[in-house]
């Protein structure tokens, strides 16, 4: 490529990558704990101690995120005014209703099993003394090495599907709140329609009008050498395109992109 000369991401790539934002503490709260169940999965899949160690931190991290006083609340508040919303479109000749009824059964469902829930989520991890001894050497850098927590290094080397056993059952409590943040999630996503927008020389300004969304998604090429800053309120979105990378971030000046834009709102 000669310098100087523009290339065409869009036409060179192999798939696309999701930047999301979300607009309020509460969506904001959900995909947190959304990242922190996929990452848990992720780790305990695999039998290394070392991936083990890091799903038990994880653990560790879910149990503050959801500790939330008005999780369990809006959750269950939100569940049921999704049902209100679906129970109109019964009948509906524009909607499916095999589709419809599976969702609001999943729906009955997680709201029932998230209603017996007692308690504060993550409970189950802070009476456990054993628990919260690694938890808080967790905090000091270099803190858990074995001659400071013998008995973790001990259950370090038990075999891995016995390891495994025990971060599924550490993680069960969980299983109801994460299946509501699953369902809200994936109605809120559903909920937009995305628009092909441009950015020139990497920025993109737009006024919000009467629009409240909850959730902004800019969908880019992976090939593309920039990711979006997505700052927003309820009157204006500012998106500043810079390179990808360490070293000092720099805005993607004379690059033209073409991205997808959603706005998503339950």
């Amino acid at each position: 490529m000669n310098p100087g000369q523009s290339v065409d991401y869009n036409k060179i790539h192999c798939g696309v990558i999701h930047y999301e934002y979300p607009l309020s503490e509460r969506i904001r709260t959900l995909l947190r704990l959304e990242a922190l169940f996929g990452r848990f999965d992720a780790y305990a899949a695999t039998p290394d101690p070392h991936a083990h160690h890091a799903a038990l931190l994880t653990l560790f991290e879910m149990a503050e995120v959801a500790a939330r006083a008005d999780l369990k609340s809006d959750l269950l508040q939100e569940l049921d005014r999704q049902k209100s919303v679906l129970l109109v479109l019964r009948g509906n000749p524009k909607v499916e209703d095999s589709m419809l009824e599976q969702v609001l059964a999943a729906i009955e469902t997680a709201h029932q099993d998230l209603y017996q829930l007692s308690g504060k989520v993550g409970q189950h991890l802070r009476e456990d003394d054993w628990l919260m001894t690694i938890k808080q050497r967790a905090a000091i850098p270099g803190g858990m090495c074995e001659f400071d927590l013998p008995a973790y290094h001990h259950w370090l080397h038990q075999p891995a599907d016995d390891r495994t056993h025990q971060l599924k059952r550490w993680l069960l409590p969980f299983s109801s709140i994460r299946v509501a943040v699953d369902i809200v999630l994936g109605l809120l996503r559903d909920s937009g329609q995305s628009e092909m927008q441009h950015a020139s020389n990497g920025s993109y300004q737009r006024m919000l009008e009467s629009r409240n969304p909850q959730l902004i998604r800019v969908t880019l090429v992976d090939s593309l050498p920039c990711v979006p800053e997505i700052s927003a309120n309820k009157y204006m979105l500012n998106i500043r395109f810079v390179y990808a990378g360490t070293g000092q971030m720099r805005t993607c000046t004379g690059q033209s992109l073409d991205f997808d834009l959603t706005f998503c709102t339950l």
